[in-house]
């Protein structure tokens, strides 16, 4: 479970590189700034679609691959200088249980409303209605130029 640091409010956002995840990067991050928090940015990936069960081999990819895009999207987020407050991590998972169960003990859940391609298909709009309806914390969606 994760818990509040005592050095500010903790901040979860889920990025998939879309522009309104960019943007919801950005204001997560701005916010952290004003509490004294960090950020926890999240992306998600799921195995494709096969018969049977993919090897372990194929997860430890995957789950790769997702890590580095999220940095990706970081670095190019904020013009190749990643925020301190930025902490990354790539989960297995349904993109909105995995942003709802990040945010338990958290103090904000961050999201774009608009997820798109590649991993970031995981985040399409269904998602940020979902973190509304069931994350136990506030949640602020943001629109790509909101903010």
């Amino acid at each position: 479970m994760h818990r509040v640091t005592p050095a500010g409010q903790r901040i979860v956002v889920g990025v998939d590189g879309s522009p309104s995840s960019q943007q919801a990067l950005r204001w997560a991050v701005t916010q952290a700034r004003l509490t004294g928090g960090p950020v926890d940015a999240v992306i998600c990936w799921t195995l494709p679609t096969v018969y049977g069960r993919a090897p372990v081999s194929v997860d430890r990819e995957l789950g790769r691959a997702a890590a580095k895009v999220l940095d990706q999207v970081v670095t190019r987020t904020f013009g190749g200088v990643r925020p301190e407050e930025v902490r990354t991590t790539a989960v297995p998972g349904n993109a909105a249980e995995v942003l709802v169960e990040r945010s338990r003990g958290a103090d904000l859940l961050v999201v774009g409303n608009r997820g798109r391609g590649g991993f970031g298909a995981a985040l399409l709009g269904s998602v940020s209605q979902y973190c509304v309806q069931h994350a136990p914390c506030p949640v602020v969606v943001l629109r790509e130029g909101a903010g």
